[in-house]
C-alpha cells in the first residue's frame, strides 16, 4: 500500500491556502485598492476621455496596456463602453437615456446600473450608431471581444496563484468595484446630489471636488458641460487625479491631449459690445453665466437681509437662495411659488433674473442673424448699466472686455 507524500500534501495546502506570495492581510488589502485603482484609472483615461470622447491621443504602448488591463480586470468591450456612453451624452434625461435616475429611478440606477449597461449592450442599434471609431483589430476581434468574460476568469486564476483562498475576495472586489462605482454611483449620484458649477442642460452634479477615489469622475458636472475636455476639474479646489495621469503621461510621451476646457480671457473695456464680445460670450457662455450666478447670490444676500427685517417667511428665503439664478426649467414646480415671492418681494432680484433669462436667449436664439445678436447684445449691455445695480454694471463691464 501507497502512503500519501505528506510533504507534497501539505505545501499543496499551504499553497491552498496562502499562495506563492504568503502576505499579509493589509498587504493583500493595499494589492487590492492598488489594482482597483487601475482599473478604474484605464476606464476614466482610456474609455471615458481617449475613446467615448475623443479628448486626448494615447501611444499605442498606453492604449494597448489599457485594453489588455480592462479585459483582465472587468471583461468590458471597448465599443460596447464608448456606444452606450455616447447614447448617454445625445440623450441625457431623455427616455433613451440609458442609465439616467431621472428616467429610472435613483435606487435603481445606484443598486442595478451593471444590469441597465448589459441590457443597453445588447442593443445593435445603439452600438451601430455611436460605435464609430472603437478598436476593431485582430485582438480586438478574436480576443477582447469574442473572448470578453475569459479575461476576468484569468484573473480569478492569477488571484488564487497570489493570495490562495484570500485571492477569491480580491477578485470579488475587482469585480464589484467598476460596477458599484461607475455604472451605480457615476450614473446615479452624478445626476442627483452634488453640486453645480455650471448650468449644463441636463441634472448632472459633481459629486465631490476631489476627485480620487473614481479618479475625477466625481466632476461630472464639469464632465457634462465640457464632455470633450480630458481635464475634468476647472476650479482651484478641484483635483482630478485621472487629469494628474494624463499629464504625467503626456509628458512621458505616451499621451496627446486634445482639448481642455475653454478659459475667457479679458482685456481692455470696449466701448460697446461687439461682435468679439458675442463671440467670446457664446465661446465661454457656462463660465459667462457662472460669473454672472455668483452675482446674483451676492445682491442675494444683500436683499436677503433687508427681507429679514421685514420679517419675510424663511421659506420664501431659502428658496430664493437655492433656486434663482437657475434655468426656470431647471426649478422644481414645487418650489416655484415660494421663489416667485420672493422676486416679487425684491425689485433687484426680479430685474436680475429677468436680465439673466435675456442674456441666455442671445446663445439660444439660433435663428437670429449675428448682426441682430449683436446689437441685442448692445441692448442688454446698456440696459444692465443703466439699472441703478451695482452688481449688474460691473457684470457689464467685464463681459465688454471679453475676449477668446
Amino acid at each position: 500500500m501507497l502512503l500519501p507524500d505528506w510533504t507534497v500534501l501539505n505545501a499543496a495546502i499551504e499553497w491552498l491556502s496562502h499562495g506563492v506570495l504568503s502576505w499579509s492581510w493589509w498587504q493583500i488589502v493595499l494589492f487590492a485598492l492598488a489594482v482597483t485603482h487601475i482599473t478604474m484609472i484605464s476606464v476614466t483615461v482610456f474609455l471615458h476621455r481617449h475613446q467615448a470622447h475623443r479628448a486626448l491621443d494615447l501611444h499605442p504602448i498606453a492604449s494597448h496596456f489599457f485594453r489588455f488591463w480592462l479585459w483582465l480586470t472587468t471583461g468590458q468591450v471597448t465599443k460596447e463602453w464608448a456606444s452606450i456612453h455616447r447614447k448617454h451624452h445625445a440623450k441625457c434625461e431623455q427616455p433613451d437615456d440609458p442609465h439616467s435616475p431621472h428616467v429610472y429611478g435613483i435606487k435603481t440606477v445606484l443598486t442595478r446600473g451593471a444590469e441597465l449597461y448589459r441590457a443597453e449592450s445588447m442593443n445593435q442599434e445603439t452600438l451601430a450608431r455611436y460605435g464609430h471609431g472603437t478598436p476593431n483589430d485582430w485582438l480586438e476581434r478574436n480576443l477582447y471581444t469574442r473572448f470578453s468574460w475569459q479575461g476576468v476568469g484569468l484573473m480569478m486564476i492569477i488571484d488564487l496563484s497570489l493570495f490562495g483562498a484570500a485571492g477569491l475576495s480580491v477578485w470579488a472586489l475587482q469585480m464589484a468595484w467598476t460596477p458599484i462605482m461607475a455604472a451605480g454611483i457615476i450614473n446615479g449620484a452624478g445626476h442627483y446630489w452634488g453640486y453645480r458649477n455650471f448650468e449644463a442642460p441636463d441634472a448632472s452634479t459633481n459629486i465631490s471636488p476631489w476627485g480620487i477615489l473614481i479618479a475625477g469622475e466625481e466632476l461630472h458636472n464639469n464632465h457634462h458641460t465640457y464632455p470633450t475636455s480630458a481635464k475634468l476639474s476647472v476650479k482651484p479646489y478641484e483635483f482630478d487625479i485621472g487629469w494628474m495621469y494624463i499629464s504625467l503621461m503626456q509628458m512621458a510621451g505616451l499621451a496627446r491631449v486634445k482639448k481642455t476646457p475653454p478659459k475667457a480671457a479679458y482685456g481692455d473695456i470696449r466701448p460697446v459690445a461687439d461682435e468679439k464680445t458675442l463671440e467670446a460670450l457664446i465661446a465661454n457662455r457656462y463660465e459667462i453665466m457662472a460669473g454672472y450666478a455668483k452675482g446674483v447670490r451676492q445682491a442675494a444676500r444683500e436683499e436677503f437681509e433687508a427681507m429679514k427685517t421685514r420679517s419675510a417667511d424663511a421659506a420664501v428665503i431659502k428658496a430664493a437662495k437655492r433656486w434663482m439664478h437657475r434655468d426656470e426649467e431647471k426649478v422644481p414646480a414645487s418650489v416655484a411659488p415660494e421663489l416667485a415671492k420672493a422676486l416679487a418681494a425684491s425689485p433687484v432680484l426680479t430685474k436680475m433674473v429677468t436680465m439673466r433669462e435675456e442674456l441666455r436667449q442671445l446663445w439660444l436664439n439660433t435663428h437670429v442673424s449675428r448682426d441682430q445678436l449683436t446689437l441685442d447684445l448692445q441692448g442688454w449691455c446698456h440696459r444692465a448699466e443703466e439699472s441703478g445695480i451695482s452688481t449688474l454694471r460691473e457684470f457689464s463691464l467685464r463681459l465688454r472686455a471679453a475676449r477668446v
